[in-house]
């Protein structure tokens, strides 16, 4: 599944969608209000999806395939070793957050998905992925006697994980005023020497 399966409008529907949930959070998410942010009857939105839950959907949906993309290129080079490959994938992450701001509001609510086994599912779906992805490249830095066996590569893939959602929150609680791809790179760097051998 590639972005094109989102059309132009589309694409700017859920991106206003996530704008005006980082604004106002999920209770002002409603095809009234973001018709209104767009200049759109509401008619026309939804021509495009069938409610906000389709949108919300669509705009994980979207974030999902654009970072699988971004994460296949980055793991397309086998010459890189497994923490060279861990750290452009979160600078990659990272710097995603920083251009786009508004779509940490949305995948991080626990909120928007505590009712919704969809819209759930979905997020579970994008952390397994990162978390698939990340483990991957312990296991591979394990084998080749990089990494310590000590702990299993799924503790430290959860450690990995635990840490840089932590960076994240402390990034948005501070209103993005922190330097978030530099604080994510320190506490990427620490776990990695600790792993070492």
């Amino acid at each position: 599944m590639s972005s094109n399966n989102f059309t132009e409008r589309q694409i700017e529907i859920m991106e206003a969608a996530a704008r005006r949930i980082d604004s106002s959070g999920i209770q002002e998410l409603t095809i009234k209000t973001l018709s209104a942010d767009l200049n759109l009857s509401e008619a026309a939105l939804y021509r495009h999806f069938k409610g906000k839950n389709q949108i919300l959907l669509g705009l994980i949906s979207y974030y999902i395939m654009k970072m699988s993309e971004r994460i296949a290129l980055i793991l397309n080079d086998d010459q890189k070793k497994p923490s060279e490959l861990l750290r452009e994938i979160f600078a990659s992450q990272l710097n995603t957050f920083v251009q786009t701001p508004s779509i940490v509001s949305v995948i991080f609510s626990e909120g928007i998905f505590q009712f919704n086994h969809e819209l759930s599912d979905k997020i579970s779906g994008m952390m397994a992925l990162m978390q698939q992805n990340i483990n991957s490249l312990i296991t591979k830095g394990q084998t080749q006697g990089v990494y310590s066996k000590l702990l299993s590569s799924e503790a430290i893939t959860t450690i990995i994980m635990g840490s840089m959602r932590m960076v994240v929150l402390k990034w948005k609680l501070s209103g993005n005023k922190s330097d978030l791809v530099k604080d994510g790179k320190g506490i990427l760097n620490g776990v990695l020497k600790m792993i070492e051998k």
